[in-house]
């Protein structure tokens, strides 16, 4: 009986550790924290090392589907759909993350990224910042049904 109960314990370690992060496959409405409204729709993939990162679906703002001009290196002039714009965000435990960047395709900036789910998984709480996370910016994206 002890041996059953280790092989199911052991089994379900091992489909814990293979599960998908809960942002895998998720589609997001990036909202503007200036105007705070919604500029476009991005989707999180899953990597194979386990990071997360997030490309760009759709842009919801007229006029602003042009390349990222202001990108440096390989961004640079890219159509901003179907742009990588996060990169190597970690799940550190629970609903929270971090480790990550984030490219800011306005600005053509890349700045170290945090975030955490909130309201039961319906919004992602993320900042931006460079050196210190104290030295940033906010923004709530809202997950799309």
């Amino acid at each position: 009986m002890k041996k059953i109960a280790l092989a199911l314990g052991l089994m379900g370690l091992t489909a814990l550790a293979n599960a998908a992060d809960p942002l895998n496959g998720t589609v997001w409405k990036t909202i503007d924290d200036k105007t705070k409204q919604a500029k476009a729709t991005v989707k999180f993939t899953e990597q194979k090392n386990g990071t997360l990162t997030a490309t760009i679906q759709s842009i919801l703002t007229p006029g602003e589907e042009n390349a990222c001009t202001k990108c440096e290196g390989p961004y640079k002039n890219k159509s901003l759909k179907g742009l990588t714009i996060v990169r190597g965000l970690k799940n550190s435990g629970g609903t929270n993350y971090d480790s990550g960047s984030i490219l800011d395709p306005q600005s053509g900036k890349t700045y170290k990224l945090k975030g955490q789910l909130a309201d039961g998984g319906q919004k992602l709480q993320l900042r931006g910042y460079i050196g210190v996370a104290a030295l940033g910016r906010n923004q709530t994206w809202v997950r799309v049904k």
